[in-house]
């Protein structure tokens, strides 16, 4: 195991020294909104989300009140399924649930160092140690809720494309307006309440939309969409994160670089013809939309003083594998998950980036 110590990196002494800088610090966007349930320690590992099933719906179709005839008034239909006659006590009916299943994964972060670090070294390793290690598992579960967020399977593309190896476009307003009309359909309710940026568990809300989640490199094809409109520009309307930038109609745009693009992932479209970011110069990089309304997704809440177990072991401290106290530790661990709750409440769209010419 690699230990920080008096040789790596090497010192700052005989020289003038500057200050420590500021460094890179991820993004957390997508526990914005979801679903968040904190766990409680002793109750299993396993956590089942439930919902009950309106008239028609299905597992797989779990927002629908209308199945597809084309022979009749589905709207007769359905109100006739519940005509009552004089005398006769109608059919019972049973609620029909619909289970969710998560199991939760732990995820570490360790950092070591020596004695002599902690003893002799001018700046302040361990300080430094523990504030990566919370900004470390912050960027942890976002990839995990982005991994099981872009899995969604009602998706859109970009252009004329019909696949990912297809997408020959950017983010549009026609794409978004597609994807209103789906998520109307699937009567989603839009956003009206976020997760507040704190330690505690608690909400506050705002005004309500459609949360657009965008990689960084997409904002100048956003901000050239008809009818875009800068945050500068919102008035009364607040910002429901410092990396909100504009909104479009009803939707509320928010961007982040570790919404990462499949790099040169669009195989059928030469990038210089379509005018589209590419990692090599050959295919278009695709970037994954997400668009969400109300509790389309799900996770475990790390919020509050349980939600994470630090790992502190200074060098003072002696055992029978380090008598002399030569070693030191500072991590973190923590149980965490994330899961979709309802794919028709959602979409991700698969779009390139428009190249930037002078």
């Amino acid at each position: 195991m690699a230990l920080s110590s008096m040789l790596s990196p090497a010192q700052r002494i005989g020289r003038l020294k500057g200050e420590i800088l500021k460094h890179a610090i991820p993004r957390e966007v997508l526990g914005l909104i979801g679903e968040s349930k904190p766990v409680p320690k002793n109750v299993g590992a396993t956590v089942i989300y439930r919902r009950w099933l309106p008239i028609n719906a299905t597992a797989t179709s779990p927002n629908t009140f209308f199945t597809d005839v084309t022979t009749v008034d589905r709207t007769a239909q359905l109100a006739n399924q519940h005509l009552s006659s004089e005398g006769i006590t109608p059919d019972a009916e049973t609620l029909v649930p619909q289970d969710i299943t998560v199991t939760l994964d732990e995820y570490s972060v360790l950092f070591g160092y020596t004695k002599r670090t902690a003893d002799m070294y001018e700046d302040d390793v361990p300080s430094a140690m523990k504030m990566q290690t919370g900004e470390r598992l912050s960027l942890v579960r976002e990839l995990v809720r982005f991994g099981v967020i872009k899995a969604c399977t009602n998706k859109f593309y970009g252009g004329t494309g019909t696949t990912r190896a297809t997408v020959n476009g950017v983010l549009s307003l026609k794409l978004l307006r597609k994807i209103t009309k789906s998520l109307d359909l699937q009567h989603t309710d839009k956003v009206t309440e976020i997760l507040k940026a704190s330690p505690n568990y608690s909400t506050k809300g705002i005004e309500a939309s459609y949360f657009v989640f965008i990689h960084t490199d997409l904002k100048p094809d956003a901000r050239d969409i008809p009818g875009f409109v800068p945050v500068a520009l919102y008035g009364t309307m607040k910002p429901v994160s410092p990396y909100e930038f504009g909104s479009i109609e009803e939707f509320r745009i928010i961007a982040s670089p570790e919404l990462v693009s499949i790099q040169d992932a669009a195989t059928s479209v030469t990038a210089s013809v379509a005018g589209l970011e590419s990692t090599v110069g050959t295919n278009p990089d695709v970037y994954q939309v997400v668009v969400a309304g109300r509790d389309a997704w799900g996770d475990i809440a790390l919020r509050g003083t349980k939600a994470i177990t630090p790992h502190i072991v200074k060098p003072e401290q002696l055992d029978k594998n380090d008598p002399t106290g030569q070693r030191g530790y500072c991590g973190a661990s923590c149980y965490f998950s994330a899961v979709l709750l309802n794919q028709l409440h959602m979409a991700v769209a698969e779009v390139g980036a428009s190249v930037l010419t002078d």
